[in-house]
């Protein structure tokens, strides 16, 4: 192989990408991804429409050949044409555009059952379409659909019609792996086989990623003498989707000596925005793109990164325009949060790093996973615990809730040591809750603070599972503020609610003593 040959990149995002399941871009969002394409990504070359589909396909590939023309960039934007002269070329014309890539049959087997012709007259049809394509100012690249089935089951027929194509006005020769049914070891056999015969044919190759190797046969392709890749954004595409752009740029870059154009810092940008248009998710696991594949979530790999980087490769963030997060959860260690605290500038003694620790793994538990989001109101409910004397607490409870009935809390207290239950309904869980203490704390003669403001706030950008702080403000003789936190809303409130019990408690409230001291945006009241 050629050292530092250069590989093309033909982007078919807004071709064949669009022919995932349930996908459709509208026409101005075609042309914001072909912009982001070609400027600031800088592939070779896309891929944006099959010709004859529909006015809607028809305004769309007019939008983005006239913004094309303006920048210089129309002999880089490429329509599928068929072998159905004048038929193809005329609209491809009417759109606008200058290059065709021509469908034709790369397998006897798709010859015979679907055009039900012969090799001749396929050879014959393909030669007056690509001359009508030359007479009309549209330049020609040949696609032999179904190529790998070809290779495998009627060689004969298949070199047949690249030898004939050899010696045709067109650019490139693009071989698709239609079915995706290749095994690395095929396409290098394939290639090796190609590129001897035909030394001076710009071969294209297209993965499909059916068996999951779109990846490892493109790698061999260009290895073995393939001059340009087909790719989409997030791996779009038929059935299993196409050889995903992100994975094809950084295994080229990481794993040959070869050269290509695309700016990497820009993929994830990109990524999202297809992700976005497209509604079709990208998977937290996926190469490069998916949320989880730049975090760290075990404390051992936080720990050995902090160490020389012991958990680093080749892949860095920073190359695709991201960042490395370390995940909070149950299996995170004291390393993986002293990389979030660092992020957020927050410095913890050792026994307070030690109790938020394990406060974080006691809520990753309860909730999938634990954000940098999180992180100041999980400091803040531990800091605000760990001031309180706890002689009081919520030992037990049973709290129903259904359509056409009040909710119904049973509740179990430990009050220094007793126990006390009580049942009670209400407006709501909470309120219930409330209720039934009231009863616990009427049985031994003691009153309730007065709830005076009640104020629930997620982290930003808290999606369903967001932790939940709940504030509230309490009036006994003076307003001080207690918080919780859980994933659920009604147990926050509890929880806010049991510190509240043990303030009064510890300070043994005495109108004429207390004083109000501010903590943090809380007062609470103090024995004077």
């Amino acid at each position: 192989m050629e050292a530092n040959r250069r590989i093309e990149i033909m982007d078919t995002t807004l071709r064949d990408g669009e022919q995932t399941s349930g996908v459709s871009f509208l026409p101005s969002e075609k042309l914001q991804i072909a912009k982001l394409l070609l400027e600031e990504l800088k592939v070779d070359r896309i891929e944006v429409a099959s010709a004859r589909v529909s006015e809607g396909e028809l305004e769309g590939v007019q939008k983005i050949t006239q913004w094309a023309a303006q920048k210089g960039y129309l002999d880089r934007v490429e329509v599928l044409g068929f072998v159905d002269t004048p038929a193809s070329v005329n609209w491809i014309v009417e759109a606008g555009a200058r290059v065709m890539n021509l469908l034709t049959k790369g397998s006897l087997n798709h010859l015979t059952h679907q055009l039900k012709k012969t090799p001749g007259q396929h050879f014959e049809d393909i030669r007056r379409s690509i001359g009508y394509a030359q007479d009309n100012g549209v330049s020609v690249n040949v696609y032999l659909e179904d190529w790998s089935n070809g290779m495998r089951n009627s060689e004969d027929y298949t070199l047949s019609l690249i030898e004939f194509l050899s010696i045709q006005p067109i650019k490139r020769i693009m071989l698709p792996d239609t079915l995706g049914l290749l095994s690395p070891n095929e396409v290098r056999t394939f290639f090796d086989e190609l590129v001897e015969k035909f030394p001076t044919v710009h071969f294209d190759f297209h993965a499909h990623n059916d068996y999951d190797l779109s990846v490892a046969n493109v790698m061999e392709a260009v290895l073995h003498g393939a001059s340009g890749i087909h790719t989409t954004v997030n791996g779009l595409g038929e059935r299993a989707g196409n050889a995903p752009l992100e994975s094809v740029i950084a295994v080229i870059k990481d794993f040959t000596d070869l050269e290509i154009s695309v700016q990497e810092q820009k993929i994830f940008r990109v990524s999202k925005l297809v992700e976005q248009f497209s509604g079709h998710h990208i998977p937290a696991n996926k190469p490069v793109v998916g949320e989880n594949v730049f975090t760290q979530t075990a404390g051992i790999h936080a720990d050995g990164d902090n160490k020389k980087n012991l958990y680093f490769n080749d892949l860095m963030p920073e190359r695709f325009g991201r960042q490395r997060k370390y995940a909070l959860g149950k299996t995170s260690g004291k390393a993986n949060i002293l990389k979030n605290l660092e992020e957020l500038g927050i410095s913890l003694e050792k026994d307070e790093l030690t109790k938020v620790t394990q406060r974080i793994i006691e809520l990753g538990d309860k909730k999938e996973r634990v954000t940098t989001e999180d992180l100041p109101y999980i400091i803040s409910d531990v800091l605000q615990n760990n001031s309180i004397i706890k002689n009081i607490s919520i030992e037990g409870y049973h709290m129903t809730h259904s359509k056409g009935l009040k909710p119904t809390v049973q509740l179990r207290m430990n009050i220094h040591g007793k126990f006390f239950d009580a049942s009670a309904t209400g407006d709501g869980q909470y309120d219930s809750f409330m209720r039934a203490l009231k009863k616990i704390y009427k049985s031994i003669g003691k009153e309730l603070p007065r709830l005076t403001d009640y104020h629930v706030s997620i982290p930003p950008g808290g999606k369903t599972d967001a932790f939940v702080e709940t504030v509230i403000t309490w009036e006994f003789g003076k307003l001080f503020k207690t918080k919780g936190l859980d994933a659920d809303q009604t147990i926050a409130a509890m929880k806010a609610t049991e510190k509240m019990l043990n303030i009064i408690e510890t300070i043994n409230y005495n109108p004429e003593k207390e004083q109000s001291t501010y903590y943090g945006n809380e007062y609470r009241v103090i024995a004077g």
